[in-house]
């Protein structure tokens, strides 16, 4: 068993597409676990997102202003590649529900083989924030639903210009 790195640099990587209250409240439960978190969208060019990694991004950026020691960043590629490039020693994976854990399992395992210096930790969504997933945030915004506490100001803003024409 190795010693604690003097200084921790945590990844959170996802889509994003968009950030939610969900991503935001594990983001604010870990940031006093780690000395650095590096928020990063994943550059995948074979899905067909809502909003550009800038988009994202900026989005991300408004919605974070107020915490201290939290990077936003992309990448493409392997993400423990990626980590190691960056120095961190942790990949954060939020677990909503069962589903996701075992999604989630074969991804840590795989990480922990290329790159067994780095460990994934595994935060559980809190029971507000539970059920909420981008892909349903999406969906109720394109019907024209009410997205009021699911998602920070900047992306609801964002999301009603983009179906709405607002």
């Amino acid at each position: 068993m190795g010693s604690k790195p003097a200084y921790v640099t945590a990844i959170y990587p996802g889509s994003f597409d968009p950030l939610t209250n969900g991503h935001l409240d594990l983001i604010d439960r870990s940031i006093s676990l780690f000395d650095q978190l590096v928020v990063s969208v994943l550059r995948n060019e074979e899905k067909q997102p809502l909003f550009t990694v800038d988009e994202r991004m900026e989005m991300m950026v408004e919605s974070l202003r107020d915490h201290q020691n939290v990077e936003v960043d992309s990448f493409a590629g392997l993400l423990v590649d990626y980590a190691a490039c960056k120095g961190a020693t942790v990949i954060l994976r939020g677990i909503r529900a069962i589903s996701d854990y075992e999604y989630e399992l074969q991804m840590a395992l795989m990480n922990r083989r290329l790159h067994p210096e780095i460990e994934t930790v595994f935060l559980m969504a809190s029971e507000a924030h539970s059920f909420i997933s981008s892909r349903i945030v999406k969906e109720v915004a394109g019907l024209g639903g009410d997205i009021t506490g699911l998602v920070p100001p900047a992306v609801g803003r964002r999301l009603r210009e983009r179906f709405q024409g607002v």
